[in-house]
């Protein structure tokens, strides 16, 4: 990965996204959290997103927050002030390049929750130094960087925990059990109910106010004029719509789909794995419509059903936030909420009694997180593989990508998961992106 020639503003001893070799400080590979430290985090896009964890990681009494990095001047800052209250000290280092926090070599673990176009930097450099990574989904902003992705934390040995957090969810673990475990036959199809694929950006330019490095927020994204809509100025307490837009993220097909989509790899066993095609959606102006088709020619349709949805030959399991139901073949439900707006059944007793009628000597039992940060925290110090790590965030996102591309490119694909590679129908420009500003994975 290759990053631009290093200016007076940004200077740093060569980072590991630079041309130049990186040396660290011997151990640094090797190192372990010792069981009485505390992990030092470093926390990177300092937006709503990373507000809340930065929240998150200091109340646990294993980690503690050292530094904070934002192009963004009044959000570093406010950054450092929950840092600094919290601790009732001034020891959070706040910076404006995120490159300071990787060359940091007492720092254990980076939390990164920066736009999509960013992820794969952050995520490879910090994996690179030595770091931990604890970064939002979805992990990459294309094909090409969830591969990369996986190929860096192999390589140094690092844990990387993606914030698909439904994955820490009793809910969702547990409708994905009753599919694992034929709790509804086989199954036929499922469905993703998502929002739309990303569109091109044309927001109009605004005027540029001072606090903001612009440059650095489209740093290897699409050079173009100020937006509010990509980067509200200052603290803000909405998540920005930078999402909606390909250049920078992935539209919900992104955005949703790194949750949803996930869930449907969980429940079917796709963890390694992935789809092996896509179809169209019946009108090429439309955002939804098109499908995955895993292995055992099952579809995923995209735009039907509750969050996510399995369709077996003996009922169906719906899923979402705040609601799981489980139904019989005739469609009358067994256990569970009907829709979020349903106050007749609670939903923890309805989970309670669905394990106890279908889980309790189940042969398929999945990762058990109650918390997602803490499942992360608890793998820096064991070395054991977190909830999401790195191939099940990569390999969500490939799935997001490749149905964000049939969308795109108006073409059916099939797939090679085994080599990440198009089997037919694709082009390899579609895999990766044109790089700006001199980055590059």
């Amino acid at each position: 990965m290759n990053s631009p020639k290093v200016t007076r503003r940004n200077f740093l001893h060569s980072t590991a996204i630079a041309a130049a070799p990186f040396i660290l400080p011997s151990g640094i590979w090797s190192a372990e959290v010792k069981p009485n430290d505390r992990i030092a985090v470093g926390f990177i896009g300092m937006g709503k997103q990373n507000k809340g964890l930065q929240n998150n990681f200091m109340g646990k009494k294993e980690a503690v927050c050292v530094a904070v990095a934002d192009c963004d001047t009044d959000r570093r800052n406010a950054a450092k002030e929950r840092a600094d209250g919290r601790y009732k000290n001034k020891d959070c280092k706040v910076y404006a390049d995120f490159r300071e926090i990787i060359n940091r070599d007492d720092i254990d673990a980076v939390c990164i929750a920066t736009p999509d176009h960013w992820h794969a930097f952050q995520t490879i450099a910090a994996l690179n130094s030595g770091k931990d990574v604890y970064c939002e989904k979805p992990l990459t902003h294309n094909v090409h960087e969830s591969v990369a992705v996986m190929k860096a934390v192999k390589k140094n040995k690092r844990i990387l925990q993606t914030g698909s957090m439904q994955r820490s969810s009793g809910g969702f673990r547990i409708a994905c059990e009753l599919v694992r475990n034929g709790v509804i036959g086989k199954v036929e199809r499922t469905a993703v109910n998502i929002g739309n694929a990303g569109i091109p950006c044309d927001l109009p330019t605004e005027e540029m106010q001072e606090g903001l490095d612009w440059d650095d927020w489209c740093g290897p994204g699409p050079k173009r004029g100020y937006s509010s809509v990509l980067s509200p100025r200052g603290v803000h307490n909405h998540f920005p719509h930078w999402r909606k837009y390909r250049e920078y993220g992935g539209g919900m097909v992104c955005d949703w789909g790194a949750h949803m989509i996930d869930i449907i790899h969980w429940g079917l066993g796709m963890d390694k794995s992935g789809p092996i095609a896509t179809v169209k959606a019946d009108d090429p102006k439309k955002l939804r419509g098109a499908q995955l088709i895993y292995p055992g020619d099952i579809p995923m349709m995209h735009g039907e059903g509750q969050g996510a949805t399995f369709y077996g030959t003996e009922g169906r399991v719906e899923c979402h936030r705040g609601l799981v139901g489980l139904y019989d073949k005739d469609g009358k439900l067994l256990f569970g909420k009907k829709d979020r707006n349903d106050k007749e059944h609670n939903l923890n007793e309805e989970l309670k009694k669905m394990e106890a009628e279908f889980l309790k000597d189940a042969k398929v039992k999945l990762y058990r997180s109650s918390s997602h940060v803490p499942d992360f925290l608890n793998s820096v110090k064991t070395r054991k593989k977190p909830c999401t790590h790195e191939v099940i965030g990569a390999r969500t996102s490939i799935a997001c990508h490749l149905l964000n591309q049939t969308y795109y490119n108006q073409k059916a694909i099939k797939w090679n998961p085994k080599k990440n590679t198009f089997a037919e129908g694709g082009d390899p420009k579609w895999l990766t992106r044109d790089y700006q500003g001199g980055w590059k994975v």
